[in-house]
C-alpha cells in the first residue's frame, strides 16, 4: 500500500481546497408582496408564483 513519506503541510492542503467554498443563497423579491423568496419557487408569504395564486396561506 502506498504511504506518503512526508506529512502534507497546511499550506499545501489549503491551496488544494481553495475551490471548495460555499456560495451564498440567491434570493429575489416577490413581485406581489415584496418579501424575499427563492427564485422559481412559490412565495411562502403570499402563495403567488408568476402572477397566479398557488397556495392558500393562513394568516398568523
Amino acid at each position: 500500500m502506498a504511504v506518503p513519506k512526508r506529512k502534507t503541510s497546511q499550506s499545501k492542503r489549503d491551496k488544494r481546497r481553495t475551490h471548495y467554498k460555499a456560495t451564498p443563497v440567491s434570493v429575489v423579491l416577490c413581485p406581489s408582496c415584496k418579501e424575499q423568496k427563492l427564485p422559481h419557487m412559490v412565495c411562502p408569504k403570499c402563495g403567488m408564483y408568476k402572477g397566479k395564486k398557488y397556495l392558500e396561506v393562513k394568516e398568523a
